[in-house]
């Protein structure tokens, strides 16, 4: 498939983004459409579905289905630090210090999630997955801070067992004292993600069970959506028909935004994969970026992250939607804490 001229798409997003930049989010979640269709040999055409029929939810959840909750900690203010220079073990801790340590957002007792990105059977050098040492790092740090459980968890696109064991995340995660479920041992909940396009879906069992969520996605170039952030990284908590999404994946991704509140957002940009993403392979496509960034908000991660690829918020639609859906800022400097 060929992609659109970089020039036409943008031109084509910002026209998008601007259409909806007064909607509600009703409105705006149920008139979304693709910014990017696949045609047969063709280019891609950025196009509006205006609520054609059986394209968006019509009908109100069933009765019980639960709504997924709110894992900010509360009273803290947003806030967003970034290490750099070490490897992602120090450069973690001098960015949770900064915010006031993970103590700050994980308390005694409770459940943690860690989401990753585990999705491809890759070595850490190549850059598809999140690094190994910032995943264990972020589970002794949660351990540290008295939690009952830790649970590291995604849904991988290769077999899960080759995934969690190539990319180090499955033997750092247990090292460090979390429990590693993936698809086939987490087993799932249903969850109603109040989006016309995702509504009800089932999901990683422990997403529905958890007191406190930490998504740690990578940074990393991907051939439709352009980068895969900490948004992006929502997929790997979906259990179900994914690869339809991507054919919609900028609504898909803002509905993911709106619906999941995160404790933290840590994006790893120890490597950064500038090209040939979301598998990657080759080590000439890999940057070392050497950095770390923590915020409480998940739209000045991405942004954040975003810009390490080239992008601006412009260049990313669903970070102008979900930003007027009140999710957070794209002004991620706004926010940043010296540490």
């Amino acid at each position: 498939m060929v992609d659109l001229d970089v020039t036409e798409r943008d031109r084509s997003e910002r026209e998008t983004e601007t259409e909806y930049r007064r909607m509600g989010r009703r409105e705006l979640l149920r008139s979304w459409g693709p910014p990017v269709l696949a045609t047969l040999g063709l280019g891609a055409a950025a196009v509006l579905l205006q609520g054609r029929p059986g394209r968006h939810r019509t009908v109100p959840a069933p009765r019980g289905v639960p709504k997924p909750r709110d894992w900010r900690r509360q009273g803290v203010p947003a806030g967003m630090a970034v290490g750099r220079g070490a490897g992602p073990v120090e450069n973690v801790r001098r960015a949770l210090g900064a915010l006031g340590g993970m103590a700050r957002f994980v308390s005694a007792g409770e459940t943690v999630l860690i989401k990753p990105n585990c999705a491809w059977d890759r070595r850490p050098e190549q850059a598809a997955n999140t690094n190994p040492e910032l995943v264990g790092e972020l589970v002794r740090q949660c351990v540290e801070a008295g939690a009952r459980r830790v649970v590291v968890a995604d849904v991988t696109c290769h077999d899960p067992r080759r995934s969690f064991r190539r990319s180090g995340i499955g033997p750092a995660a247990r090292k460090a004292g979390a429990v590693v479920l993936h698809q086939d041992t987490a087993g799932t909940a249903t969850l109603d993600l109040d989006g016309t396009l995702l509504g009800v879906w089932k999901v990683l069992k422990p997403l529905a069970e958890t007191d406190r969520v930490i998504n740690v996605p990578i940074v990393k170039q991907h051939s439709l959506a352009r980068a895969t952030l900490g948004m992006k990284n929502w997929f790997g908590v979906l259990i179900g028909p994914r690869p339809r999404l991507h054919q919609r994946i900028n609504q898909s991704v803002a509905e993911l935004g709106a619906a999941l509140r995160p404790t933290l957002t840590v994006i790893d940009a120890t490597r950064v994969l500038t090209a040939g993403g979301p598998t990657g392979g080759s080590l000439d496509l890999v940057r070392h970026e050497n950095a770390v960034a923590v915020s409480t908000d998940p739209v000045a991660a991405d942004t954040w992250g975003a810009g390490l690829l080239g992008l601006s918020p412009a260049g990313l639609p669903y970070l102008g939607i979900v930003q007027r859906l009140g999710v957070g800022t794209t002004d991620w400097k706004g926010l940043l804490v010296e540490g």
